[in-house]
């Protein structure tokens, strides 16, 4: 029997939804905003036929609450790991890229060629979260073999991840992009592990923030 593993991006924030958006990483806490939420229960709606058997999330308000709304009708309740919090986005917590790119063109210059290697000032790089997050997902592949597992972290945890299953890097990473309550399924039957379904979000449409 195959391994499941639905990966889902959390839920929209305020911060999300700014015009430009700002970066969000592990140092502010916000809760979803009031589109995040409606977003987590039409994905709630959407799996709610799905079979589930254990949850995780990352300790982070906005991936807590995203997955506790998902997880009810299955009688789940969120188990956090440290592993899975968002990326620390260091200095250029709460900026827009417009702002980065003018208050810190170095750095913004050698995040764009390789965010991999040079990352966030002050923070992590794709390459730190993607080794931190690769190891604890495919424990829980191995953990929960033959089950259903439900996932709910962050942009920069899922798409490196993702990426990786896809044949790219860590500096590839930013070529998958990932919707807010976009879920993907990660699939494992005996020693593979594919991506069957990447970034659904038709659950969505329809949703005006």
């Amino acid at each position: 029997m195959p391994t499941l593993m639905y990966l889902i991006r959390h839920g929209a924030t305020e911060a999300n939804l700014a015009k430009p958006a700002r970066l969000q990483g592990r140092r502010h806490n916000p809760p979803l905003a009031r589109l995040g939420i409606r977003q987590a229960e039409m994905t709630r709606d959407f799996l709610a036929v799905r079979p589930l058997d254990v949850c995780y999330s990352s300790p982070l308000l906005r991936a807590v609450q995203t997955a506790s709304i998902i997880a009810a009708p299955h009688g789940l309740s969120p188990q956090p790991l440290d592993e899975l919090t968002e990326c620390d986005v260091g200095n250029w917590e709460g900026m827009d890229w417009q702002e980065i790119r003018y208050l810190d063109a170095e750095g913004y210059r050698r995040f764009m060629d390789n965010p991999a290697e040079f990352g966030y000032p002050g923070g992590e790089s794709f390459g730190d979260v993607y080794r931190r997050s690769r190891d604890c997902l495919e424990r829980l592949l191995a953990q929960h073999a033959g089950k259903a597992i439900l996932v709910v972290a962050h942009h920069v945890v899922n798409r490196t991840y993702l990426a990786g299953l896809l044949g790219l890097t860590p500096d590839q990473a930013r070529q998958v992009t990932l919707d807010n309550c976009g879920v993907s399924l990660v699939t494992r039957e005996e020693d593979r592990t594919t991506v069957s379904t990447l970034n659904a979000s038709f659950h969505l449409q329809g949703l005006a923030a």
